[in-house]
Formats: C-alpha cells, sequence, structure tokens
C-alpha cells in the first residue's frame, strides 16, 4: 500500500480566507410599466442595471449558529461585469472549525426604500451556503461555483435552504423523466472539473491551447445561460398551465413580488490551496472532572481505585495496540464520571445531618462512651496509619472528639474525621486541635505526609517538632526535606519561602543554630535540585532552589554565618574535585594499577587544593570529622564497573578518615537504608538492647555521585575463600584468640558478632532487602557483622526463591552450630525475636517515614509508590499477636538456613563472579 501524506485540520494555525471572484448569471428584467407602478421595485439597483453595485458579506457557521462576525468587501464600479476578485480574511483558524462548518456568503443589493431582511438600505440580492469540509471529511480547496439563491440571505443552518450546489434527484417516475436535460449545462459541469485540475497542476499546462478552451468555455457558459433562463421560462409556463388559474395566481402573487421571471447566478469563490490535503480532525479536549461532587482532599479519601477492566478479544481479533501475542493493548480504559464521588449520596447527607447535631460541640463536651463504644474507639486508635477509616468510624470519633483530647493516638484519626472541606467543621477542628495532649514524634510525621493538605493541622505537627533536640531531628531530616514537597511554598522570587510554610521555616531555624544540621540540609535540598527526572517537576526543583536560597540568606544574617556559609562552599569544592577524579578514573580504560597511579598523581597535584586543607574543614560525609588533607599513598581503586576509588583524609586529631567515593550511580536508596538502620538502632538501644550495629555514613552529593564511609572489613566470600572450615569463626580466632573462652574466640567479640548478625537479620527482613550473597555481607576484625550494597529493598530481588531472611550456614557455624543448636546460636534467635518485637512497637514511626519518601525518587519505590508502604508493613505482620509473629519469623529463619536454594545462590553468584574478568 502506497504512503499517504496529509495534514490534520487541529495543527492548521492559518486564518480561514475565502477570494471572491465574480457573478456570472442573467435573469428576465422587469416590464418598465411595472418599474413605473412599483416604486419598491423601481429604486432598487439591480432592477436598473444588470452592472449594478453589490457587495458580499461572508460568515462561518456551524451547529446553525455564527462562529464569527460577517466580513465584507470593499466598494467596486462594475462596468461589463461584477467581478471582486478579493480575499476575505475571517476571524477564526483553520484548527478551530467544527465538522459542521459552513461560509454563508451573501450577496447585497441596494434600496433606499428597504423590503424584507433588509439591513438598512442593503437588501438581499441572493445567498449561497458553502460547506467547509466535504464528504470525506477533506478541507475544501480551489475554485468552487456556488449556487445563488436570489432574494435570499445565506442562512448557515445544518439544514441549510441555500445550498451552494443541488443534488440530481433520480427518480423512475414518469413525470420527472420527461423533464428536459440540459446537455450543455452538463458539459460545463465536466469542463469546471478539469479546471480545478488544471489549477491543481494534475494536468500539463499548454499555453496557447490553455488560452483557446478558456475563451470557448466563456463564450459556452454565456450561451448556456442564457439558454438555462429561456428553458426556466418554459418549464414555467407548463407547470402554470397544468396546475390552472387558481394556483397560477397565488404562485404570480408570491413571486411577482421580486422575480418577473426565473433566475439563474453562479457565484464563483476560491478557497485557499494546500500542498497536502487537510483531513478534519478534533481537538481532544481534556477529560472532564471525574465527578460533580467537590473532591475531599487526599486525607478524607475513601476511594479505592479498581483497576481498570480486562478486556479479552475473539480468537484472531487484536487489541489497539496488540501485536497478536500476549495481553498487550488488551486493557481499555472506560470513562466512568462518578468514579470519584465521594460515596453514596444518600449516605453523604445523612453524616452530615449526623454530625450537624454534634457542629456546635455544646453537648459533645460532657460526652463519655459506654464500655461497649470505648472498645470501638480504642480499636480504631490502634489502628496503623496505612489504614482507611470507615464512614461509621469517622462519625463515632467525630462525636467523642472532646472525649479523645486526651488520648495522644487519636489525634491523626481525629484529622481523618473531620470534612475539611466544610467551613464550619474544619473551623471547630482547629480549636480542637489546640485542646489535644502532646502526641509522639510518628504521629507528627504522619500529619506532615501527602495526604494531610490543611495548613493548620501541618503547623500543628511542625510545633511538635520544636520539641525534638537536634539529634533527633537528625533522624528525620531526609524525610522532612521530602516533606517539603507537600507543602505551600510559593516559587515567586519576590516571597521567601519561609513566610509560606512553617515546616521550612521550622527546618531553616534549627539548620542555622547546628552545623551539623545545616550541613546535611544543604546537601539533602541540592541532591533534589540536581534531580532533572521527569519524575521531578520543574516547579519542585525550583522550590527546593527557594529553600536552599533562604537559608543560605538566613545563614548570613546570624552571627559568624558568612564564615559558615564559606566552609560550604569549600565542602563543595572538594565534592568538585572528587567528583572529577572518579570520573576520569570510571572513564578510563586502563588496568587498575594504572588507575591507582593515576588517581594518587591527581590528589598529590597541589593545583587540586586536596593535599593539604588548610583551614581544615568537616567532611560533607560526617561534619563531626575535620579534614585537613589527604593521604594519596593510601589511595585505592576497587575492581568495579563504575570504578569507585577510596580516599584516605588526614584528620585534626591525626587520625585517618577512608571514605569511598563513586560517580554514575544514584546513592539515595542506600542513604535511605542506612539512614532506617541508624533510626532502628536508636530504637533498639532505648530498649535497653544493643545490636552492635555499624550504620556507616553515606551521602548523596547528587543523582549520579556520592560519599560513603569506608569500614575496613572483609567480605565473607573472601573469607571462606582463605579459610576453608568453618570461615568466620576462623577468621574471629585469628584476629580475637582466647583459649579459656567459648570456640576459642574472646567473648566479647563472638556476643558483638552474635548480636550484629541477629540485628541485621531482622532489618534487612522489615526492609525486604534483596540481592544478599557472601559479597555484599562483611566482617570487622573485633566482630561487627554488617550488610552493604542495598540495590534491592522492598522485597526486590534479581534473584529467584531468594529467602526472606539472609542467614548463612557460615554465620551459624561461627554461633556454634544450629544442629544441634549451639548456646551462642540460641542466644542469636532471643535477640532476634526482642529486636523485631522492639521494632514492633515502633511500625507506626517507621512506616510514616517510608510515606514521607513515597514521592522521593528512589528507585525500587518509584516501581510501585503506592504499594511502598504496604510492603513494609507486611513484613511487621501488624494482624498478628506478638507471639504469632515471632513463631512466624522463626520459621522463615529456618527455611532460610535449612534451604536448598540459598546454598544454590551463593554457588551461582561465586562462578559468575569466578568468570568476571
Amino acid at each position: 500500500m502506497e504512503p499517504i501524506s496529509f495534514g490534520s485540520s487541529e495543527l492548521l494555525d492559518y486564518p480561514v480566507s475565502i477570494r471572491i471572484i465574480n457573478l456570472e448569471g442573467d435573469e428576465t428584467p422587469h416590464l418598465y410599466s411595472t418599474l413605473l407602478k412599483r416604486p419598491d421595485l423601481r429604486h432598487i439597483g439591480s432592477n436598473l442595471s444588470p452592472h449594478s453595485d453589490l457587495h458580499v458579506t461572508v460568515q462561518v457557521w456551524a451547529g446553525s449558529k455564527p462562529l464569527t462576525v460577517p466580513v465584507q468587501t470593499s466598494y467596486k464600479a462594475f462596468r461589463n461585469e461584477r467581478r471582486w476578485n478579493e480575499w476575505l480574511t475571517l476571524p477564526i483558524p483553520y484548527k478551530s472549525l467544527p465538522i459542521n462548518s459552513y461560509l454563508a456568503i451573501t450577496i447585497w443589493d441596494l434600496s433606499p426604500t428597504g423590503g424584507k431582511q433588509a439591513q438598512g438600505h442593503a437588501i438581499p440580492f441572493g445567498g449561497t451556503t458553502l460547506p467547509l469540509f466535504d464528504q470525506d471529511n477533506q478541507l475544501q480547496k480551489g475554485r468552487q461555483k456556488c449556487l445563488v439563491h436570489r432574494h435570499k440571505q445565506a442562512d448557515g443552518n445544518d439544514n441549510t435552504t441555500t445550498p451552494s450546489s443541488t443534488e440530481k434527484k433520480k427518480s423512475g417516475s414518469k413525470k420527472e423523466s420527461s423533464t428536459l436535460v440540459d446537455k450543455e449545462t452538463e458539459e460545463l459541469e465536466r469542463l469546471e472539473k478539469l479546471f480545478k485540475k488544471h489549477e491543481m497542476n494534475e494536468i500539463p499546462r499548454v499555453e496557447w491551447l490553455d488560452q483557446l478552451v478558456f475563451r470557448e468555455t466563456e463564450r459556452r457558459g454565456l450561451k448556456a445561460a442564457r439558454s438555462s433562463i429561456k428553458s426556466l421560462q418554459r418549464q414555467s409556463t407548463i407547470n402554470v398551465t397544468k396546475d390552472g388559474s387558481q394556483n397560477n395566481t397565488t404562485n404570480l402573487g408570491a413571486n411577482d413580488q421580486l422575480m418577473p421571471g426565473p433566475s439563474k447566478f453562479m457565484l464563483n469563490v476560491e478557497l485557499p490551496r494546500f500542498d497536502f490535503p487537510v483531513v478534519f480532525a478534533d481537538h481532544e479536549y481534556p477529560s472532564p472532572p471525574v465527578s460533580s461532587f467537590q473532591h475531599l482532599s487526599a486525607s478524607q479519601s475513601n476511594i479505592i481505585m479498581k483497576p481498570p477492566p480486562e478486556v479479552s478479544y475473539g480468537p484472531g481479533i487484536n487489541g489497539p495496540d496488540s501485536a497478536g501475542h500476549g495481553m498487550s493493548g488488551r486493557l481499555v480504559s472506560i470513562y466512568d464520571p462518578e468514579v470519584g464521588a465521594r460515596d453514596n449520596p444518600a449516605e453523604s447527607k445523612h453524616r452530615r445531618l449526623v454530625r450537624s447535631q454534634h457542629r456546635h460541640g455544646i453537648l459533645d463536651k460532657d460526652l463519655r462512651p459506654n464500655a461497649k463504644v470505648r472498645d470501638e474507639l480504642n480499636t480504631i486508635m490502634s489502628y496503623s496509619p496505612t489504614h482507611t477509616l470507615l464512614p461509621e468510624e469517622k462519625d463515632l470519633v467525630w462525636k467523642f472528639r472532646y472525649h479523645l483530647t486526651k488520648d495522644k493516638r487519636a489525634l491523626t484519626k481525629f484529622v481523618k474525621s473531620v470534612n475539611w472541606q466544610d467551613q464550619s467543621e474544619s473551623k471547630q477542628a482547629i480549636q480542637v486541635l489546640s485542646k489535644w495532649t502532646d502526641i509522639d514524634v510518628d504521629d507528627a510525621l504522619e500529619l506532615l505526609g501527602p495526604t494531610f493538605d490543611n495548613r493548620a493541622v501541618r503547623a500543628y505537627a511542625v510545633d511538635r517538632l520544636r520539641k525534638a533536640d537536634d539529634h533527633e531531628l537528625l533522624l528525620y531530616l531526609l524525610q522532612l526535606v521530602q516533606a517539603l514537597k507537600f507543602e505551600h511554598i510559593s516559587t515567586d522570587s519576590s516571597q521567601a519561602a519561609v513566610r509560606a510554610s512553617s515546616l521550612a521555616n521550622f527546618l531553616i531555624s534549627r539548620a542555622v543554630e547546628n552545623f551539623t544540621l545545616g550541613n546535611y540540609f544543604y546537601w539533602y535540598l541540592g541532591v533534589e535540585y540536581d534531580d532533572k527526572s521527569n519524575d521531578q517537576g520543574e516547579e519542585v526543583r525550583t522550590m527546593y532552589a527557594k529553600v536552599q536560597y533562604d537559608f543560605m540568606k538566613e545563614l548570613e544574617e546570624r552571627p559568624g554565618g558568612r564564615e559558615t556559609r564559606t566552609t560550604i562552599r569549600r565542602q563543595a569544592e572538594l565534592v568538585t574535585v572528587l567528583s572529577k577524579i572518579s570520573a576520569e578514573i570510571q572513564a578510563s580504560n586502563e588496568s587498575v594499577a594504572r588507575k591507582v597511579e593515576k588517581a594518587k598523581s591527581f590528589l598529590a597535584d597541589p593545583k587540586n587544593e586536596v593535599l593539604s586543607i588548610d583551614p581544615p574543614i568537616p567532611i560533607p560525609l560526617d561534619p563531626s570529622v575535620m579534614v585537613a588533607g589527604v593521604i594519596p599513598e593510601e589511595t585505592r581503586v576497587f575492581k568495579s564497573s563504575l570504578s569507585p576509588i577510596m580516599v584516605t583524609f588526614r584528620t585534626t586529631s591525626g587520625s585517618k578518615y577512608p571514605i569511598l567515593f563513586k560517580t554514575g550511580d544514584d546513592l539515595r536508596q542506600d542513604q535511605l537504608v542506612i539512614q532506617i538502620i541508624t533510626l532502628m538502632d536508636q530504637l533498639l538501644q532505648k530498649e535497653n538492647l544493643d545490636l552492635k550495629l555499624t550504620p556507616y555514613k553515606i551521602l548523596a552529593t547528587s543523582t549520579t555521585a556520592g560519599a560513603s564511609q569506608f569500614i575496613p572489613s572483609q567480605t565473607f566470600a573472601a573469607i571462606s575463600y582463605k579459610y576453608r572450615a568453618n570461615p568466620a569463626l576462623a577468621y574471629l580466632k585469628q584476629h580475637n584468640p582466647d583459649e579459656r573462652a567459648y570456640l576459642g574466640v574472646r567473648k566479647e567479640t563472638l556476643d558483638t558478632f552474635v548480636k550484629s548478625c541477629a540485628g541485621y537479620c531482622v532489618i534487612t527482613y522489615i526492609l525486604g532487602v534483596g540481592d544478599r550473597h557472601l559479597d555484599n555481607l562483611l566482617l570487622t576484625p573485633d566482630g561487627h557483622f554488617f550488610h552493604a550494597d542495598f540495590g534491592f529493598i522492598l522485597g526486590r530481588d534479581p534473584k529467584p526463591f531468594a529467602p526472606a531472611v539472609k542467614l548463612s550456614k557460615e554465620m551459624a557455624d561461627a554461633m556454634g552450630g544450629s544442629n544441634p543448636p549451639s548456646e551462642q546460636y540460641l542466644q542469636f534467635k532471643q535477640y532476634c525475636f526482642l529486636a523485631f518485637a522492639a521494632l514492633r512497637k515502633s511500625s507506626n514511626l517507621i512506616l510514616n517515614l517510608f510515606s514521607l519518601m513515597v514521592h522521593a525518587n528512589i528507585p525500587d519505590i518509584k516501581i510501585e509508590p503506592d504499594k511502598a508502604v504496604f510492603k513494609v508493613k507486611e513484613r511487621f505482620h501488624l494482624e498478628l499477636n506478638e507471639e504469632d509473629a515471632i513463631r512466624h519469623l522463626d520459621g522463615i529463619m529456618e527455611d532460610s538456613l535449612n534451604g536448598i536454594m540459598p546454598v544454590v545462590i551463593d554457588r551461582l553468584h561465586d562462578w559468575v563472579q569466578a568468570f568476571r574478568p
């Protein structure tokens, strides 16, 4: 099939135009005696001269309604013929034309006495209505010959009475078959079609022959017009004779007013020509609102969106985008205008009536629940942050809101129960908030999430955060920076962001007072501004830049603020130098040894100003460490696709601080996991459970670069390669020997190993850390066990049948074995159960932190953002009591230790690593 080139009308941003060429035709003139008797006919210009002055108006119509004002031709003084030859431009582009658009063209005559359809001294000479799109929905172009309906104004309606052409009726009746066919007219119509093709260069041009044809056609046209008039006169006479004298009298009375006899006029016009056919294409308007109801805020919505219906086509029938295989293209989107309705209108009316009884709170202040209602309220209070309240539960919380002000757990449930679209109800709810007892930090974080958009509620949550010290605030700073996306912060340069957001004001005020907070606050904001992905809108990036600007501006106004800002600038320069080194090393195709030498020479070059840093500056990764320069001799480049480099800094205290710097990788996911591990470590220590965790520092300096603290350690893969029998225990025994202790290892070292194994087993299970193998399980000489490389979280794993908990045989053997279970292995399981139970108590805090990270552009969260929080919630098993949840965890650990697939996965990974160049 040959390709077809065409354009669509919706893309044609060009005004509608038409060229009025000339008027052809003739009619039987009035008798002079008639004009003397009829002054209303005597003063009409066309009755006095066949070439009287006329003007033309054109107007666009659609749907029987005018779309534009009429446009008129200029004055022309005619002599031999009525020829305007003038282009008219109408005030509407082609892209705005509907499919049923018409050009209503009216020719106006002059008469000082007026008449029917007169507009001042102008009366209709005749009218014609020309459709802009033909039967094939193509835009008409070129010359058009339009039939003029005498003494009628063009109406422009869809069922117009003044069409530009008359369709020939085909009928087999004898009466119509007896009508004489004007062969000359048919020949002229055929020639007219050929002229159009000639104009479009579809017929070769021959100048001398074309001139002959044009003159002959014009002569035949004039002759056909005269013969047509005579033919119409004869036909009219026959009709009058057949119809009888009575009908004849009636017809004459109606028609002889303006028309002495038949007439036939044709108006020649020309439409613009385009290189390709223009096909009508309607403009795609955005979908109308889902519901006519006013939408509730996200915190009030009970809508659970259902998946789109799946439509399976019959055999041999493919969907719109289906290639014939699979299910692609078989989902059909169906628009339902009621899908976003709040709920049943009757139920909504019922709740408004119920709440109207408790709107003003006069009697509500003394309401006290009975035992049954108290149990129902306690059940509601125990719901997790992801639970959606039922309408009846919301009404119950609203009814006993004054009683619940003493329960700090009830505040978030109360906020979810308020209809914030009701001004009276929202005003009273804000008054009740001020009487509520102090809430926990986890509830305050929930109120800063994306589901709460009321300014007063968010300001209340910020007031609670003001009571947190800097150390506690640092634990949540990463999420609070994300919460700025849900604030109403103006990006207008004339308005300070601190005035528009209580959260931004709070974070800036605390960051300028504490350098550690200010350090991380600056880098967190910078990374979000650096995110130029499609998921991060330009308005969000501008907002973060505005907050960062206000932070630096506020910093300068504080005593010593200029020095602090200079320190942050020097930190950024240091990171720039490290990024440049890392990028060059990564792009190099040289050997590892050559890359190491290149990195050392780069760092030792005084021009880069990293060999000696004077005055010393706090390193961005850990502001508590002051660095005075680098030690080039201890630089390393690791064998990896990204070639991370290890840079060792010299601190002011005389110690060394090694870091890993890497470009080409987004470390924000690893940064989040380490932050959650740090938080969990703090929560466990509050429960007097120190599991010797190693939450090393990690900081993303951009979306493609970052640094992490280097912990001197060995991977389990390297230990297993060096020590064949019970490798982990042999490694610990070598560095911490004690013949008198159990298993020949110092008791403190073995205890550290057991506790850290328990902590990381539970934490990685809750976070769903995947891709666990012996190369990312590390062990320090003093017994600290920890995980690295968190490229897969929330249950994602590149390997099939991966265990939910990474508990390898090497780990159990180092504790004395699991079959039969040794004393240390039993102690290990006890630590796991205690840690799991303790973290379950703080599940709301952890879930709220993840809910704030839903829009953080974290890779594994971005895949299914609506399910990220639920994936973490599933690991807590909040639907079970503590005993059943621990028993479930015990079963998962035993399956991981005794399963065959974990061993197979580790062996396959070893083989892949062995064959890697």
